[in-house]
Parts: C-alpha cells; structure tokens; sequence
C-alpha cells in the first residue's frame, strides 16, 4: 500500500530532546507515521494518489494541543461583543453604548471578557452601566467565565428580585443590603437564572459557529484539545462535525460532575466513558473544587482582602472526595478546577486517598488526575503533585494578560503580598518534577499555542509586551513550553504510546511552521507562521503556498 501523504525536506524537531532527528521526510499511512527516512527513501513509497508535500525546509513538530479548552461554549459566548479589550468602565460604557444602538427593541445584549479590574475600587456591579443599558436586556460576562453581570431589565425579565440559595456552595445572587441584586451572579447556577430567559441560537447556528471556531483552532496549529465540559448538547455536534469530516481537532471531552450527583449519575459518567467517534471521545470527568480569586468564590485556607473565598464548591468537601475515589476504583481520570491554595490542596488529598484505597491505573492504562489552573499555592504543596503523579494543568496566559506584576491587579490585591508573589508557578512545579500541561482555557484567553506557549516563557501582559513580567523566575523555557503541549499533553491523557513524538506509528497528528519555536524569540513567537496542520494524516489547514 502506497503511503496517503508524504512530507519532504522537513526539519524535524523531537520536543522530548530539542533536536531535529536525522530523518527529513515522513510517510503518513492510516492515520499514522508508516515511515521516517530521507528524501529519496520516502519519495520511493509515494504512488499515483499520494499527496506529496515539500515543506522546503520547514520545522515539523508533534501536532500542538491545548490542555484545557471550551470549544461549544466558547463558539456561542465569543459570538457577542468583546470586552476584553476596554480597560476602564469609561470604555465599557462607550462599547455598551454603540452596540445597543445596533439593537432592535427589545433584543438583548450579550457581552464577554470583561476584566473586573476596570472598576478599580468600587464594587462589580451593573449600576455603572444602567444609564446605557436602560430598558436593554444585557449579559456581560466577566473573563474569568464564572461570573456576569445582568442588567436590571435582564433581572426583571428572569424574574431575580432577591437572594437564592443554591447546590453550588459558591454560587450567589449578590446583593445590597437592603437585598436587592446589585446585577452580579457568581457561578453557573446563579448565572443561569437569567440565561434560561434569554433567547438561544439555533442548533444550525450553535454547530456553524463551533465549526468556524475549531477552523481557527486548526489555522494556528493546534491539532488536539482536552475539552472541560460535555454540557447540553455539546457530544451531538462534536458527533454531527466528526460524522461530517468536519471535525478539525482530536478532542478529549471531560463531563461535568457537579455537587449533588447521585449513585445513578455517577453510573451513568462512568458509563459514558470511551464513548464518541473518530476524532473526539469522552475520557475522564471534570469536577469543581472553588470557583476564582477575582469574584471572591476561590476556596484559600485564609479569607482574602474582602473576607471572601473562603469555602469550597462543594458543601460538603468530603463528597468530593468520596467522588474522586469512586472515580478512580473505576479507572476514571478526574481533572478538577482548583485555582486557591485551599482547593488545591484539598485535591491532592483526595487524589491521595483514592490511590491508597486501589483499583484505578493498569500497566496498559495508567490512570492520571489532574488540577486544573493551581493560581497561587504554598511550597509544601509543590513536590506533592511527582509523588501523587498528579498532572498541573496550567493557563500562563491568565497570569500575563489578568495581573499585573506591580500586584494593583484585582486579583493580587484580593490576595495580599505574600500569596500574590507564588502566581502560576511553573517553573516551581515543573522542577519539583510534576508533569505540566499547557493552556489556554479559551474563551477565558485566545487560544493560539504559540501565545500560549509565549506567555509562559516571558510571562507578560501581551497587549504590551514593554510592561514588566509577573514573576519572570516562574517562566518556562523554550523546550519546555512546547513540551506542555506536546509531550506533556500526550502522557496527562495516558497517550504516551501514540501521541506526542514524531515516530513510527505515532498518530499523524503534526504541525508545520516556518522556523523553529525553539530558537524564535519569546516575544515574537505569536507571529511564527503555521504552515501546515495535520490531523490524523489529513491537512486541516494548509498555508497557500505549500
């Protein structure tokens, strides 16, 4: 059999050593790397229907992906106004302003990135904004994804005119002291008492808008995403792309597992597992330990400046915990969110527990869980993570483009000194020998890998890449940072075996840029051209001169 694809003069670097290999072409067989060798070697296999493809000297690497992605959710909230690049509510005001004047009456207004740090001082809430949005039905989430405020009409609409309790131990409808909501809604549950009124996108629209994303995705050289969420109807259209050969990324789709699951859910998310199609599955379960540090719903072991983020997600952390190990007995990989010290912590000895009960991982299917985010934690947590062969799960961008390394920064203040000085510390884990995975979060941050591997080896705000880094001694190295993605990314899914190398029968899953991301300086590292993205030995985006 004459190989599908066959790539010449190729320079192909290996990110478990830094090196280019000896070989310069690659034959693409079923998916899969059926051959490495020379030119003239691998030009020999190609028959009358293979695609040959001279890269003229370009760098190949194993196909990028990012460790923690929302791609539906993502397509639908980035489909109304960005915010995020409004740096004061002078800004937010004049942004609101122009987009309902767009509107038909009675339309509502949806936006997302607002960054918290525009209101300085003064409480996060809907009043600045009421004079502009005055009879619009408007959703501002704020960039962090776990928060949004809702205008007084919004409110009236959804019938929110006071306090609720909730499953969510952090969610709240926050309101004044006289009880009334001041338009902030911490977390999904409180966030959804007004989503439920506001019109939805069709189901035509919802898969478009997933396809067109996911392109992009492709464009910038991703070619695999682990996905944090299976929410409503998300497998369906990953199914509906997959089924259509439209499905440009390799996904890995963790379902939610939320406080309240019974016996009979936690059956059916075990059960779900390995289920999907050629190019996405259901592997592993994603929990929630706190919310975040920036709307006070982070869970630390001390209250922050304003007394909050002081308990967990879960009412009773110990269900969690019984959660994590019932999981585990079922070699069912967990990947929890847990951005505080006391989230994080509370993780790890649940992990612990599990492990010392048994079950789980087999020699042919090492079962690896995972902490999403790991914002600000203490030393003695560090090395906690090799020994539990926990996987850190981290988004570098978050620290670049979300504080500030001066600490005026919503989220440092929040903190105090001493915890804002341990942000994101990947160098820290990464030398006390945890595997790191690199992300983007998206839509919290965009989602091209090279931003992302960019942030963490300058770790600067990247609207401005003069200002001053936030903690330059936590920056990853060139290798390093293209290992989180690759290498890293393949061993946190167990996928060691096929996935994050370019070898002999290793997933044809690659990525092609103009010169190597090892020698290309950090701060320019955004703009390196990708020119060919394989997945699956199939080109999912290809540069027009190629």
């Amino acid at each position: 059999m004459h190989p599908r694809l066959v790539l010449l003069s190729a320079r192909l670097l290996d990110p478990a050593t830094g090196t280019f290999l000896p070989e310069t072409a690659v034959a693409v067989s079923g998916g899969r790397i059926s051959a490495l060798g020379d030119d003239g070697g691998i030009r020999a296999l190609a028959g009358p229907s293979t695609t040959v493809i001279d890269l003229k000297g370009a760098v190949v690497t194993p196909g990028l992906v990012d460790g923690h992605l929302h791609p539906v959710s993502g397509a639908e909230l980035t489909h109304g106004l960005d915010l995020s690049g409004c740096p004061d509510l002078g800004a937010v005001r004049e942004a609101l302003a122009r987009e309902a004047r767009t509107l038909a009456p009675g339309a509502w207004l949806h936006g997302w990135g607002l960054d918290p740090n525009v209101f300085g001082d003064r409480p996060v809430e809907s009043a600045p904004f009421d004079a502009v949005l005055d009879g619009v039905p408007a959703l501002l989430l704020l960039f962090d994804a776990h928060s949004m405020l809702a205008s007084r009409r919004a409110l009236e609409l959804a019938g929110v005119d006071g306090p609720r309790t909730f499953d969510q131990a952090s969610a709240e409808v926050v309101c004044d002291a006289g009880g009334r909501p001041t338009g902030l809604l911490l977390e999904d549950a409180a966030c959804e008492l007004v989503e439920r009124v506001a019109p939805r996108p069709t189901r035509e629209e919802r898969r478009d808008r997933l396809a067109a994303a996911l392109r992009g995705m492709a464009a910038t050289g991703l070619t695999g995403g682990h996905v944090m969420d299976a929410n409503g109807d998300s497998p369906a259209l990953y199914a509906d792309l997959d089924a259509a050969g439209e499905l440009p990324l390799r996904l890995r789709v963790a379902p939610w597992c939320q406080p309240g699951t019974d016996a009979d859910g936690l059956r059916g998310l075990i059960e779900q597992q390995g289920t999907g199609g050629d190019l996405w599955r259901t592997e592993g379960v994603k929990l929630f330990m706190d919310g975040t540090v920036d709307n006070g719903t982070a869970w630390l072991e001390r209250p922050d400046c304003h007394g909050e983020s002081t308990h967990a997600f879960w009412p009773d952390p110990a269900e969690y915990t019984h959660i994590v190990g019932e999981l585990h007995r079922a070699a069912v990989p967990t990947a929890t969110h847990a951005i505080g010290d006391a989230a994080v912590r509370h993780v790890l000895d649940s992990v612990e527990k599990a492990l010392a009960g048994g079950g789980g991982s087999t020699a042919a299917r090492p079962v690896r869980h995972r902490v999403e985010h790991i914002e600000t934690v203490p030393d003695d947590t560090l090395r906690r993570f090799a020994a539990l062969d926990v996987v850190a799960s981290m988004q570098p961008t978050h620290c670049c483009d979300f504080t500030r390394a001066d600490h005026t920064d919503n989220w440092s203040r929040r903190l105090g000194e001493e915890r804002a000085s341990r942000a994101w510390r990947c160098r820290d884990l990464w030398d006390s020998g945890a595997t790191v995975v690199l992300g983007s979060d998206w839509p919290i941050a965009p989602y091209p890998p090279l931003g992302v591997m960019a942030g963490a080896r300058h770790r600067r705000p990247s609207r401005d890449l003069t200002l001053p880094p936030h903690g330059p001694e936590q920056a990853l190295t060139a290798l390093e940072a293209l290992q989180g993605m690759t290498v890293n990314a393949a061993r946190a899914a167990g996928e060691e075996h096929e996935a994050g190398r370019i070898a002999v029968g290793h997933r044809a899953d690659l990525t092609v840029f103009a010169d190597s991301p090892l020698t290309t300086q950090a701060t320019d590292l955004p703009d390196l051209p990708v020119l060919l993205t394989l997945v699956d030995g199939r080109p999912t985006h290809r540069a027009a001169h190629l």
